[in-house]
């Protein structure tokens, strides 16, 4: 079944007999196109996409199905064609629209209802041909976690081992990495999201790499942690602690369970470790077009997995000013259990 029918489906729930997409993810996952400027308006009978003269052409080569229109007066012409289609209840992506874009949208259209998630809950589950694409994502990424391994030393800094990692993906074949490196070395490790910084990696530190490849629009995101000389004590502690909740996580997930009980399964047995209060985050999150993407595995998740969904599992244990861990794959679900689309090495690494 194509994305506009089973699109279409989503109609009477939401209470809506048309559909504007303005979401620039949303968009490329229905129309196919991957310019930055352009609305797509669906009816239960047509569909019209919306752009300037930019982008015409590319338009008329990548959005299939749909009805080109020329127009810089995109909300304006959106009201336009909205009549013209039969529309009399428009929903429109909630999250999107900024409080101006909809008064605006609002005085034009005759009536107005905010969507949350329909594209969303589509993109959830993904294609053979997404999975093939997120996994060659994590092909390129797995390459440049090997090869930095014979790049980082002791004095080199954090920032040229990011330099270095989006180098070596783009030269792979990745259009770029998929959201910014993670670098964090000795304190700095404790930080969950500590972007590189200009700091030198000493004798002893731990270092964080979180990042991935961007890859025909499709995100992959791994994280490895490796120490660069020997770690104290509890750094291999923690390091330990974090690999088995990896793999409590990655063992526990097939179609059909729940986003909440994976989480908790994590959570608990680092707590039980007595590391429950350094680890704050999420278990882990779906990828796709987005590094982020629904569902979450977290304490207020009610999502319940299916097969072909891509996720991340991250668990991770941060003392502040000591150091940190954190190990991510990313996973695929299965009807009966998972498959690891990042293989690269996650045991210990001592440089």
């Amino acid at each position: 079944m194509d994305k506009l029918t089973v699109l279409r489906e989503q109609f009477e729930q939401n209470n809506i007999d048309g559909f504007l997409i303005t979401n620039s993810f949303n968009r490329r996952y229905i129309t196919g196109f991957t310019g930055t400027t352009g609305v797509a308006i669906i009816s239960k009978e047509c569909a019209k996409f919306i752009t300037d003269f930019r982008y015409v052409e590319q338009a008329v080569n990548q959005v299939k199905g749909f009805q080109i229109i020329e127009n810089r007066s995109t909300l304006q012409e959106v009201a336009k064609q909205a009549e013209k289609m039969g529309i009399e209840r428009l929903g429109f992506e909630q999250e999107d629209l900024n409080y101006k874009q909809y008064k605006d949208l609002n005085n034009l259209v005759q009536k107005c209802i905010p969507v949350s998630g329909i594209i969303e809950g589509l993109r959830a589950v993904k294609t053979d041909n997404e999975v093939k694409k997120i996994n060659t994502a994590a092909n390129i990424s797995d390459k440049a976690f090997e090869h930095i391994l014979n790049f980082i030393r002791p004095g080199i800094t954090e920032m040229e081992i990011n330099h270095e990692l989006e180098h070596h993906m783009r030269k792979n074949g990745a259009t770029s990495s998929s959201f910014d490196i993670i670098i964090a070395s000795g304190i700095r490790s404790a930080l969950p999201h500590g972007v590189a910084s200009n700091k030198k990696v000493e004798k002893g530190d731990m270092l964080t790499l979180d990042f991935g490849a961007y890859y025909e629009g499709y995100c992959s995101d791994m994280t490895r942690t490796i120490a660069v000389g020997e770690p104290n004590d509890d750094l291999k502690q923690i390091y330990s602690i974090v690999y088995d909740a990896l793999e409590i996580g990655i063992n526990s997930i097939k179609a059909g369970s729940f986003c909440q009980a994976i989480d908790k399964k994590v959570r608990d047995f680092i707590t039980e470790k007595g590391f429950g209060k350094q680890f704050r985050h999420g278990t882990g999150h779906a990828i796709g077009l987005e590094v982020h993407e629904s569902p979450y595995f977290s304490v207020k998740s009610e999502d319940v997995l299916k097969e072909n969904m891509v996720m991340t599992v991250e668990p991770g244990i941060y003392l502040p000013g000591i150091g940190g861990v954190r190990i991510e794959d990313d996973i695929l679900v299965k009807k009966n259990g998972s498959k690891v689309l990042t293989h690269a090495n996650k045991e210990l690494i001592i440089l």
